[in-house]
Protein backbone atom coordinates (compact mmCIF):
# COMPACT_ATOMS: atom_id res chain seq x y z
CA UNK A 1 0.00 0.00 0.00
CA UNK A 2 1.37 3.38 -1.02
CA UNK A 3 1.58 6.11 1.35
CA UNK A 4 2.68 9.77 1.70
CA UNK A 5 2.56 11.37 5.51
CA UNK A 6 3.45 14.45 5.47
CA UNK A 7 4.23 16.31 8.71
CA UNK A 8 5.45 19.30 10.55
CA UNK A 9 2.65 21.51 9.11
CA UNK A 10 1.88 24.38 11.80
CA UNK A 11 1.25 28.02 12.84
CA UNK A 12 4.45 30.14 12.41
CA UNK A 13 5.22 33.80 12.55
CA UNK A 14 6.34 36.30 9.46
CA UNK A 15 10.05 35.86 9.48
CA UNK A 16 9.91 32.08 11.20
CA UNK A 17 10.79 28.75 10.15
CA UNK A 18 9.48 25.47 9.80
CA UNK A 19 10.61 21.95 8.58
CA UNK A 20 8.10 19.41 6.19
CA UNK A 21 8.65 16.12 6.38
CA UNK A 22 7.33 13.65 4.08
CA UNK A 23 7.73 9.98 5.00
CA UNK A 24 6.63 7.22 1.76
CA UNK A 25 6.29 3.58 1.97
CA UNK A 26 4.80 0.80 -0.29
CA UNK A 27 7.26 1.78 -3.56
CA UNK A 28 10.66 2.47 -4.13
CA UNK A 29 11.65 5.80 -3.36
CA UNK A 30 15.02 6.22 -3.99
CA UNK A 31 13.76 6.11 -7.74
CA UNK A 32 11.01 8.23 -7.67
CA UNK A 33 11.63 12.04 -8.76
CA UNK A 34 9.62 14.18 -5.28
CA UNK A 35 8.52 17.54 -5.19
CA UNK A 36 6.28 19.61 -2.75
CA UNK A 37 3.24 21.49 -3.88
CA UNK A 38 1.16 23.89 -2.40
CA UNK A 39 -2.51 25.16 -2.73
CA UNK A 40 -3.58 27.96 -1.07
CA UNK A 41 -7.54 29.19 -0.15
CA UNK A 42 -9.12 30.11 -3.37
CA UNK A 43 -5.87 29.51 -5.80
CA UNK A 44 -4.75 26.20 -7.90
CA UNK A 45 -1.82 23.91 -6.88
CA UNK A 46 1.56 25.16 -7.36
CA UNK A 47 5.08 23.52 -7.70
CA UNK A 48 7.28 24.63 -4.64
CA UNK A 49 9.99 22.38 -5.10
CA UNK A 50 11.34 19.43 -6.82
CA UNK A 51 14.62 17.35 -6.38
CA UNK A 52 15.44 14.37 -8.83
CA UNK A 53 16.52 10.69 -8.09
CA UNK A 54 20.20 10.40 -8.56
CA UNK A 55 22.17 13.40 -8.58
CA UNK A 56 19.87 15.04 -6.19
CA UNK A 57 19.86 18.29 -8.19
CA UNK A 58 16.96 20.66 -7.25
CA UNK A 59 14.73 23.48 -8.63
CA UNK A 60 12.81 25.64 -6.87
CA UNK A 61 9.63 28.17 -7.64
CA UNK A 62 10.92 32.09 -7.73
CA UNK A 63 8.38 32.69 -5.19
CA UNK A 64 10.97 30.31 -2.60
CA UNK A 65 14.48 30.82 -4.23
CA UNK A 66 17.00 31.45 -1.13
CA UNK A 67 14.21 31.07 1.15
CA UNK A 68 13.19 27.18 1.15
CA UNK A 69 15.51 24.18 0.68
CA UNK A 70 13.97 20.30 -0.18
CA UNK A 71 16.42 18.12 0.45
CA UNK A 72 15.84 13.85 0.66
CA UNK A 73 17.08 10.80 2.82
CA UNK A 74 16.96 7.40 0.58
CA UNK A 75 17.77 5.73 3.41
CA UNK A 76 14.68 6.94 5.48
CA UNK A 77 12.53 7.33 2.32
CA UNK A 78 11.57 10.89 3.44
CA UNK A 79 11.47 13.97 1.29
CA UNK A 80 12.19 17.24 3.37
CA UNK A 81 11.05 20.78 3.32
CA UNK A 82 12.92 23.62 4.85
CA UNK A 83 11.23 26.81 4.61
CA UNK A 84 12.64 30.12 6.46
CA UNK A 85 12.15 33.43 6.65
CA UNK A 86 8.35 32.49 5.81
CA UNK A 87 5.82 35.05 4.63
CA UNK A 88 2.26 35.54 4.57
CA UNK A 89 1.72 34.38 1.39
CA UNK A 90 3.58 31.15 1.86
CA UNK A 91 0.26 30.22 4.10
CA UNK A 92 -0.89 27.09 2.03
CA UNK A 93 -1.42 23.28 2.17
CA UNK A 94 1.60 21.84 1.75
CA UNK A 95 1.53 18.65 -0.36
CA UNK A 96 4.46 16.15 -1.18
CA UNK A 97 4.26 14.46 -4.60
CA UNK A 98 6.03 11.31 -5.77
CA UNK A 99 6.89 10.62 -9.72
CA UNK A 100 8.09 7.81 -11.69
CA UNK A 101 5.97 7.87 -14.70
CA UNK A 102 2.17 8.25 -15.50
CA UNK A 103 1.00 5.45 -14.21
CA UNK A 104 3.56 5.33 -11.48
CA UNK A 105 2.76 8.92 -9.39
CA UNK A 106 1.14 9.41 -5.49
CA UNK A 107 0.54 12.22 -3.90
CA UNK A 108 0.37 12.77 0.47
CA UNK A 109 -2.80 14.57 2.50
CA UNK A 110 -1.42 17.39 2.55
CA UNK A 111 0.40 19.63 6.05
CA UNK A 112 -1.29 22.59 6.50
CA UNK A 113 1.14 25.84 7.41
CA UNK A 114 -0.06 29.36 8.09
CA UNK A 115 2.07 32.05 8.32
CA UNK A 116 0.35 35.21 10.33
CA UNK A 117 1.54 37.48 13.58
Amino acid sequence: QVQLVESGGGLVQPGGSLRLSCEASGFTFSRYAMSWYRQAPGKGRELVARITTSNGRTNYADSVQGRFTISRDNAKNTVYLEMNNLKAEDTAVYYCYAFWSEDRQYWGQGTQVTVSS
